[in-house]
């Protein structure tokens, strides 16, 4: 049933994010353990994107001609003993460290478009904002558990332990995935034509303003999104000076916001939608609460005197962005339902980038200023940009059958 592929789909999303996160909390013992500088554990820590960005567009084409299910399970399974292999590739040495990242970022590039693709087949029209906004909502489910469970895996065990038992739980994922969903389209797959699988139409799909619409949205949404993801610890030490424990525990509450407000979200949109209000109208909306709600918050961020306040602010931030899920992620089945996967594919390849140029100038900006309020106004600024280019071009009318 689609309620079977909708909760596999959100553990495999799950499964990715502990998988990518939990080097963030295990570098830290591990540069202990290796003796690398800042310089080497940055290197670390965005290798992952390169791969991610890599194959991203390509995994979107995969999963349209191949199928989700092929795609996602083989994609598990690569990036999952891609994991068990960190630790040995640590001890090997630097140059194999950051080979075992770029090919986790490899198979972690499948997740989305093949999710995409899977609800696309198995997901009547009427759910798919809420299937797309649930499994979409794992990566803040699986970031909330993550970063915890490595802290008390490694201080209980060593750093080798969260890559061995999270790259284990991958593969039996990949078990039961294979025994529970049947191979074949799937009841809601529009049809193929049989023959001979279709060539994807690129160049009408890159011509059209409403794709540049999603694609702008989605990379605003993840400058937050990677902001938040990568700075957040950082800010709540540097700023306030709490201890790295409750720097954690003060960076969780955001992604407890973001998960619940993202399946609201979902279940919001599919109402609207059945009442009879416009995609369109519906897919702008989100956007609208996503972007301009992120621009208010990080624009109000430097004036937060205190973490309580500052952690306030990051859970509406969180919140807002959240509603993107139910907005941009499945505008796609809108315009062209059959090409959702590759559309995801494209949009996440140009949304990857701020986690690789915007965590750099986050950074940058802070050495150069000594605070947070320069990247904050920058994010606020390209809030506001996403907000008004989406509500301009997005559409919510199928536009390639």
């Amino acid at each position: 049933s689609h309620v079977a592929v909708i909760l596999l789909l959100f553990a495999a999303v799950f499964i990715s994010y502990i998988d990518r996160t939990n080097i963030s909390v295990a570098a830290v013992a591990m540069q202990d353990a290796l003796g690398w500088s800042e310089t080497r554990k940055g290197a670390v820590l965005s290798s992952f994107f390169v791969g991610y960005l890599l194959m991203m567009a390509a995994s979107g084409a995969l999963a349209n001609r191949y199928g989700g299910r092929r795609v996602l399970g083989f994609a598990v399974i690569w990036w999952s003993v891609c994991t068990l292999l960190t630790p040995p590739a640590a001890l090997l040495g630097f140059p194999a460290l950051i080979l075992a990242r770029i090919a986790l970022g490899l198979g972690e590039a499948a997740v989305f478009p093949a999710s995409i693709n899977m609800v696309g087949r198995w997901v009547p029209p009427e759910s798919r904002s809420r299937a797309t906004a649930l499994f979409s909502s794992a990566l803040s489910f699986g970031t909330l558990f993550s970063l915890p469970m490595t802290g008390w895996l490694v201080r209980q065990y060593d750093w080798h332990m969260p890559f061995y038992l999270f790259g284990a739980i991958g593969l039996v994922w990949a078990i039961v995935w294979y025994r529970v969903i049947p191979s074949g389209p799937g009841p809601h797959a529009l049809e193929m034509p049989t023959h001979a699988p279709q060539a994807i139409p690129w160049r009408r799909i890159l011509g059209l303003p409403a794709v540049w619409a999603i694609v702008v949205g989605h990379f605003c949404v993840n400058w937050q999104l990677y902001l938040l993801l990568a700075w957040l610890p950082s800010y709540f030490k540097s700023t306030f000076h709490v201890s790295l424990t409750d720097a954690g525990l003060l960076s969780a509450a955001p992604w407890m916001a973001s998960f619940v407000v993202a399946n609201l979200a979902g279940h919001v949109a599919d109402r609207m939608l059945r009442a009879g209000r416009s995609a369109g109208f519906v897919r702008r909306l989100m956007m609208a609460i996503a972007l301009f709600g992120g621009a208010l918050c990080f624009w109000w961020l430097p004036h937060a005197a205190t973490p309580q306040a500052a952690v306030l602010v990051m859970c509406f931030s969180a919140a807002a962005f959240a509603c993107s899920l139910a907005g941009f992620a499945p505008n796609g089945f809108d315009i062209a339902p059959r090409f959702a996967d590759v559309i995801w594919g494209a949009s996440n390849t140009v949304a990857t980038l701020p986690g690789i140029f915007g965590v750099f100038i986050t950074g940058w900006l802070v050495d150069r200023t000594g605070t947070y309020e320069a990247p904050f106004l920058l994010t606020s600024g390209l809030c506001l940009f996403g907000a008004l280019f989406y509500l301009v071009f997005a559409s919510g009318r199928k536009l390639i059958d």
